[in-house]
């Protein structure tokens, strides 16, 4: 059950978005939100390029990273006080971190304390990503050990729930997290199976179907042919779903280096927010 929220903030518009998402849960499952703002390092400590500027015949600007440090304490005080105020409006229970260090790091040690973790697409320097998926995301969803919703741009209102099952582990986990979101929204599940052989792919609907008819929902099954990755983007943008579930990456790591896996082709071209599970 999700009761403890973890949402990073840095001021953007995927941060506030996933901040919406992460109020709209809260309410739904009566959970308490952890709002979470990181101090860079690496921000900080770029700036010694400043302190030697005398060396390259500039005038110096001594104490230049403790000046930064306090202006960029101020910024995350002011929006972790936004966040207080948002969820004193809605009666939300919630706690602030201002923390210091390297963003996915913090991001991942704070969240052994929650539940789930919701993060944006990108963040304040998504002018220097690539793709639909910024670097600090990308890292999260590889390295956090606990569940990752990645929101989009724009909040809406869950209403059509899409899992994606092949039978393995982390797909059965993305299951059991699919089934006990969409019981307690009373929201009904879209289970789909891509397999070359329809054999296979009948067995692991099977496999769906039994555990999740323990849960009073309403489930429909889905069986496919072709590539995993593009025929899941494909049912999310031609049936207009709106939360997909997903189990993380895979073990094959040199594979995934060389060819890409499927969770990050999904995490860079989904129309809709994706629940990540391991």
């Amino acid at each position: 059950m999700i009761k403890n929220i973890l949402i990073p903030l840095d001021g953007s518009e995927h941060s506030k978005a996933a901040l919406e998402y992460g109020i709209w849960m809260a309410e739904k499952f009566g959970g308490t939100l952890l709002g979470q703002h990181i101090i860079d390092t690496i921000s900080i400590e770029g700036t010694f390029f400043h302190d030697i500027s005398g060396s390259l015949g500039f005038e110096p600007y001594l104490d230049f990273s403790t000046k930064m440090r306090e202006a960029l304490e101020e910024r995350g005080k002011v929006i972790l006080e936004d966040f207080a105020q948002q969820c004193r409006q809605k009666g939300i229970r919630h706690e602030t971190f201002l923390d210091l260090g390297i963003i996915p790091n913090e991001i991942c040690e704070r969240s052994k304390v929650a539940d789930l973790v919701v993060i944006g697409h990108r963040g304040v320097n998504e002018e220097f990503s690539t793709g639909l998926l910024g670097t600090t995301a990308e890292s999260i969803t590889r390295k956090c050990p606990r569940p990752i919703f990645v929101s989009t741009k724009k909040f809406k209102t869950i209403e059509r729930p899409f899992l994606a099952y092949d039978g393995s582990q982390r797909a059965s986990s993305a299951m059991e997290s699919a089934a006990e979101f969409c019981s307690v929204l009373h929201l009904p599940l879209t289970v789909l199976t891509i397999a070359k052989e329809e054999k296979l792919g009948e067995n692991v609907l099977r496999q769906a179907k039994s555990y999740l008819s323990s849960y009073a929902i309403e489930s429909r099954y889905e069986l496919d042919r072709g590539h995993p990755e593009q025929k899941i983007i494909e049912h999310l943008t031609k049936f207009d779903y709106d939360l997909l579930f997903i189990g993380a990456y895979g073990h094959r790591r040199i594979i995934e280096m060389v060819l890409g896996s499927t969770t990050e082709y999904v995490l860079r071209n989904t129309p809709c927010p994706v629940f990540l599970n391991r």
